[in-house]
């Protein structure tokens, strides 16, 4: 490398045979920190890229070394916006002159809008090729700013901003689903209260289904002429009963789904007759249907001797298909004329001995009443089946299911008294009422037709013995009225701690 200055003007380069110097390499020149802090002026080759080393001699590694006294200053802090060579977006830009021997100067530590003492850390490096292929030197920014930009950079991509998660409610919602690894004893329990809580519906269906096939028609035209006029289930003969369909063991599979159990206060005599007055009657009265319908809680071996059968309304009767699901189980008609012929037929003598029958004493109008932790009864006007057991010579016994309002939610009729109004008017016109109730589904468990599964206890109390008058007078029907209220409430407080634990009000006659 020659010491003498090496000539830039194009004339003079001509006469040395030497070719012309670039743009570039004259900033170089210019820009050579040891070149000029000696003030002298060295002869630099010019191939590819270069980078100024800590001896002056270029490198072709496209990135600059700093001189040792730069390297011993690059561990110390520098703030960002005192950069020189660095836009406002922390971007670089292109350094001055001036801007590069203050950096690389060795003989000046001098500050660029600092205080005494403050060093900036920059390098030089050539990061790309302008448009004639000739690098373009710029500067680099000091380690500490790109780290802060870079982790700057990293926290603003980690800071996401997530939506909704798809589905995220249901873990919330009140719709609570039954599992798919229920056991099978539970999937067949709700079959079988399905079954019979759609058995009116189902029967219907089945029918009409039968009636879109002409070819049975023969069949189903005599068969609903029959049903209209048939009088099975009021002539108290219970000829189509079938203890074995009260003993399937479907039934016990019904009963164990609350589950229900029927307990008895005292042994009946066999060579008596009697009325089982049942309350509360609750939505569909499933208790009453499982202790008396069915031998699936053990009537037939809590009370032997003594044939039990459940009344239901007439209209019932008029179902095709139902009608037969119901004889079968010795259900009847809840009619006078029912009840009386119930009583005074059969038994061992033919006088009705050792029957009995079941009336759910507060009927529909109660069902409007029936919410869980409460029993309200409609029984201080209900005397006719008071007045029964005396004509026929039954005993009474008081009934006192616990639970039975429990196993469904219905609307609160003080709330809405229009509706409570409505429910009323369709009792009076069609003789039943409708509850606005809902309770669980099949596979979910708040929301369907199904009850809840919440247990039944059904309490028989002691009889109240009656003498058989045809024609009582009012004094005698309201004593034993009277009687039969007081063995009522015996059975709620002396088994309420045990069976109603969690209700929210005592035993309550309202009209």
């Amino acid at each position: 490398m020659s010491l003498n200055p090496e000539p830039s003007a194009p004339e003079e380069r001509a006469e040395h045979n030497l070719a012309p110097k670039s743009y570039v390499d004259a900033a170089e020149e210019a820009l050579a920190p040891e070149l000029h802090a000696n003030a002298t002026d060295g002869t630099i080759e010019h191939t590819g890229k270069h980078v100024i080393g800590k001896t002056g001699e270029i490198k072709k590694t496209g990135l600059s070394t700093p001189p040792e006294d730069q390297d011993q200053n690059q561990d110390q802090g520098q703030d960002q916006d005192s950069l020189e060579g660095v836009g406002q977006d922390a971007t670089p830009r292109s350094p001055t002159v001036k801007g590069h021997r203050r950096v690389a100067s060795r003989s000046s530590h001098g500050s660029l809008g600092r205080k005494h003492g403050d060093q900036v850390q920059t390098e030089l490096y050539e990061r790309h090729l302008g448009g004639s292929g000739d690098a373009l030197t710029s500067v680099k920014p000091s380690r500490e700013l790109e780290q802060n930009a870079c982790t700057d950079l990293k926290r603003r991509n980690s800071a996401l901003t997530t939506g909704r998660q798809a589905g995220a409610g249901w873990s919330r919602s009140r719709i609570r689903f039954a599992p798919m690894n229920v056991p099978l004893q539970r999937r067949l329990q709700t079959l079988a209260v399905l079954m019979h809580t759609l058995s009116i519906v189902g029967g219907l269906a089945i029918f009409f289904f039968l009636c879109s096939i002409p070819l049975l028609w023969p069949v189903l035209l005599p068969y609903t002429v029959y049903v209209l006029f048939s009088n099975a289930g009021t002539s108290g003969e219970l000829s189509f009963r079938s203890d074995r369909l009260r003993r399937l063991k479907v039934w016990s599979l019904f009963a164990s789904y609350f589950p229900a159990r029927l307990h008895r206060s005292q042994e009946l005599e066999p060579t008596r007759k009697y009325i089982f007055g049942y309350h509360p009657h609750g939505i569909i009265s499933h208790g009453a249907f499982a202790a008396f319908a069915t031998e699936a809680l053990g009537f037939s071996q809590l009370f032997p001797g003594i044939t039990n059968s459940l009344l239901t309304l007439d209209s019932n009767f008029r179902y095709p298909i139902y009608r037969e699901y119901a004889l079968r189980l010795g259900m009847a008609s809840v009619s006078r004329e029912s009840c009386e012929n119930i009583l005074s037929k059969g038994g061992p003598n033919g006088e009705g001995m050792g029957r009995a029958i079941t009336i759910v004493v507060g009927g529909a109008r109660e069902s409007l009443d029936a919410r869980p932790g409460t029993i309200k009864l409609v029984l201080r006007r209900r005397k006719g089946f008071v007045k029964m057991a005396i004509r026929t010579g039954a005993d009474l016994v008081p009934v006192l299911a616990f639970g039975e309002n429990d196993v469904y939610d219905q609307l609160d009729t003080e709330s809405h008294p229009y509706i409570h109004k409505f429910q009323m008017l369709v009792k009076k016109v069609m003789g039943f009422t409708i509850p606005i109730f809902h309770a669980r589904g099949i596979f979910n468990y708040d929301v369907g037709m199904m009850p809840y599964r919440r247990p039944m206890n059904i309490v028989a109390g002691r009889p109240i013995r009656v003498a058989q008058d045809k024609h009582p007078d009012n004094e005698y029907i309201n004593e034993v009225h009277d009687r039969y209220v007081e063995e009522l409430m015996r059975v709620w407080n002396e088994h309420k701690d045990t069976f109603a634990k969690n209700r929210t009000g005592e035993l309550e006659i309202v009209e």
